[in-house]
């Protein structure tokens, strides 16, 4: 199974590809969409569907695993997250990829065991996991994570219906 994991976000939205081969996880690539902070919001928004449907193009995945809304203070920050989320889910609709969702403690729980981990503890494991030469950019890692977590999950979902 090829995920494509992806870390939202309106400057730079993270991804991360991986495949489970015979019970182990393959690292295929990862990146960053990186946006012009400077550009119109929408304009900033086409960016990271076209891009990301470039992504889709190349890596054929799957599914598209996304990391769900966090609780955030700031209500206009969620609300631009919220954009970018609803623009990678419509590529991922346009795509005819399955998408599922993972809240940030589901997915530091799969990865770390631990639902309050750090990031840097995040970083760490995913290197681990996937046996990375260097610790990836931070929002690649966090789209690592995800699809790894969904990785998880699926084998967890698997193994009880079976």
């Amino acid at each position: 199974m090829r995920v494509l994991g992806i870390d939202p976000g309106s400057i730079v939205t993270g991804y991360g590809v991986i495949e489970e081969e015979n019970n182990r996880l393959l690292h295929i690539d990862n990146g960053g969409i990186f946006t012009d902070s400077n550009a119109d919001y929408p304009q900033r928004l086409k960016e990271i569907y076209e891009r990301l449907k470039l992504v889709v193009k190349q890596f054929s995945p799957e599914v598209m695993a996304v990391e769900d809304i966090f609780y955030a203070r700031n209500a206009r920050a969620a609300l631009k997250l919220a954009h970018c989320r609803g623009v990678i889910l419509l590529c991922a609709v346009h795509s005819g990829i399955d998408v599922c969702e993972y809240t940030p403690l589901e997915i530091k729980q799969a990865v770390v065991g631990y639902g309050r981990a750090g990031k840097k503890q995040v970083q760490r494991m995913v290197k681990t996991l996937l046996n990375l030469p260097e610790i990836a950019q931070i929002d690649a890692s966090d789209a690592l994570a995800v699809a790894i977590c969904h990785i998880h999950s699926f084998r967890t979902e698997e193994r009880l219906k079976g």
